[in-house]
């Protein structure tokens, strides 16, 4: 019996490695209903495959092994990971941008969750390279009374993620100034800073990053301690490092020292 049980949890756990590879992320929920197994059973298949540094584990999940700096997982992959963090972190980062202000939003899951939040926000003008940003803001315009902001797409080829990237996207960022950047990352580090696994995408952000008169950071606690394969920010070119209740003490205190300010969702600043 016990032989049968192991038998089942190594082909359990192949299949749990498969989506993973496939999808960039899995969801603890999704692999209960797919798995016909317990939520207890799935998280000790994620833990088993966390120790051979094979995943990840987030909050409600796993993703792809920090590890492999060179791995983008899609949008869609991340969209649902770490969804209370992200949301309180969007509600946070609302609260910077000013009415009538133009305002680039980066591409990723977080920065596309504070651009929900600011849709009723008057006379803005928004700027990005996040294709699900672009067509959040233009479902909104379709609705005149609600008085959508003005959308600018910067053009360039996507990344699996959604982002539009490239000499196009450079090219007309670089011809832009905006008083706010909202700016998303794949991973945070003291060392590295900021951090993504696709290098067009790496000088893109940085395009942006020029652009910007002053540059909020968006990145739940997951972030920190991943590395990508680029770099394109230092943390002490953030004015604002907007994070979740969940990111460690020892973290706050290497952010409080070296970003403009910390703002940590759900408390007060």
């Amino acid at each position: 019996m016990a032989e049968q049980a192991a038998q089942l949890a190594h082909q359990r756990r192949a299949l749990i490695l498969d989506v993973v590879r496939r999808d960039g992320a899995v969801r603890v929920a999704d692999l209960v209903g797919q798995l016909g197994v317990s939520d207890m059973t799935i998280r000790r298949d994620l833990d088993a495959l966390a120790r051979r540094g094979a995943v990840e584990k987030v909050y409600g999940g796993a993703v792809a092994a920090a590890g492999a700096s060179g791995h983008e997982p899609g949008f869609d992959a991340k969209a649902d990971l770490e969804g209370a963090a992200k949301a309180a972190i969007a509600e946070t980062a609302a609260t910077l941008v000013e009415p009538g202000s133009v305002v680039a939003v980066s591409g990723g899951t977080t920065a596309h969750a504070v651009a929900a939040r600011l849709l009723g926000v008057p006379r803005l003008t928004i700027v990005t390279n996040s294709l699900p940003v672009a067509e959040l803001v233009r479902a909104a315009g379709r609705d005149p009374a609600a008085g959508a902001p003005a959308l600018l797409l910067t053009g360039g080829s996507p990344t699996p993620s959604a982002a539009l990237v490239g000499p196009l996207a450079d090219l007309a960022i670089g011809s832009l100034h905006v008083d706010l950047l909202v700016l998303g990352a794949h991973g945070v580090t003291e060392e590295a800073g900021l951090t993504t696994p696709n290098l067009m995408e790496a000088q893109t952000n940085r395009a942006l990053v020029a652009s910007a008169r002053r540059v909020a950071v968006v990145a739940d606690h997951s972030k920190w301690g991943v590395v990508g394969l680029s770099g394109f920010a230092a943390l002490d070119q953030a004015d604002w490092f907007v994070t979740d209740a969940a990111m460690p003490a020892a973290v706050r205190a290497v952010l409080t020292d070296t970003v403009g300010e910390l703002l940590v969702a759900g408390e007060p600043f």
